[in-house]
């Protein structure tokens, strides 16, 4: 009964903070037994979902202390804010290059490479799929 009760208490720590850690130390067990409460497909299932609870709620608090700080012009803040919410300030990467291709006849392997790639992809018919085609199809249509 005490094991069960522990269980609950953990599960309400984590979705205080979900951080496995803090959490086991809050109930006085340690990180070992939490993993070994894991293997049981229904606790793992609830710690999951306790996480998840938790990270939901520490980033509504987080969000509130970042407008907080918008409000009062911290500058920090107003950039995070606006790279993450806008793309127009998001950073951005230019990519330049130049190529220089010459047009060479493929060899007898890389063709022969190509048409089996293209065979093997159901892009080229073979001489056998050509054939069940034939054999299937009505004269009429062909």
């Amino acid at each position: 009964m005490k094991k069960n009760n522990t269980k609950k208490l953990l599960l309400e720590q984590l979705k205080k903070m979900p951080v496995v850690e803090l959490s086991c130390q809050r109930v006085n067990i340690g990180r070992t037994t939490y993993y070994r409460w894991r293997k049981n497909q229904k606790f793992a299932k609830e710690a999951n979902a306790a996480i998840a609870e938790g990270e939901a709620f520490i980033t509504d608090i987080s969000e509130g202390q970042l407008i907080s700080l918008i409000r009062d012009r911290n500058f920090q803040a107003l950039n995070l804010w606006l790279k993450n919410h806008h793309k127009k300030y998001g950073d951005k990467v230019e990519v330049t290059g130049h190529l220089n291709m010459k047009e060479e006849p493929l060899t007898p392997e890389q063709e022969e490479l190509v048409e089996n790639a293209l065979k093997l992809a159901g892009l080229l018919e073979t001489e056998q799929t050509q054939q069940n085609h034939d054999q299937h199809t009505p004269k009429s249509t062909r």
